[in-house]
C-alpha cells in the first residue's frame, strides 16, 4: 500500500529538488519564492507519509529536507547586496 504513495510522490519530489536547486542558484531575486515552493512540496510529501507511511518515502522526504535545509542555510549565510546611497548634485 505504501508503494503507491511512493510512486505518486517520487518524481514530484525529485523534480522539486533538482528544479528548486537550479532556480535558487540561477535566480537570486526569486529565492524566497523558490524556498516557499520547496517547503510546500515537503508538506505534501509529509501528508503522503502520514497517510501511507513507508521507509522508502521517509528516506526520500529526509533527502528532500536536507536539500531544503541546505538552501535555507545558504540563504541565511549569504550577505545581502545593499544598494549604495544615491548621490545628489547640488548646484
Amino acid at each position: 500500500m505504501s508503494q503507491e504513495m511512493l510512486n505518486a510522490l517520487a518524481l514530484p519530489l525529485l523534480f522539486s529538488m533538482i528544479g528548486g536547486t537550479y532556480a535558487y542558484l540561477r535566480f537570486p531575486d526569486r529565492r524566497s519564492r523558490v524556498l516557499l515552493t520547496l517547503i510546500l512540496f515537503q508538506l505534501v510529501g509529509a501528508y503522503g507519509h502520514a497517510v501511507q507511511p513507508g521507509a522508502a518515502l521517509f528516506g526520500l522526504l529526509a533527502l528532500h529536507m536536507l536539500v531544503v535545509f541546505g538552501l535555507l542555510l545558504h540563504g541565511l549565510l549569504t550577505p545581502k547586496a545593499e544598494l549604495a546611497p544615491e548621490r545628489v548634485r547640488r548646484e
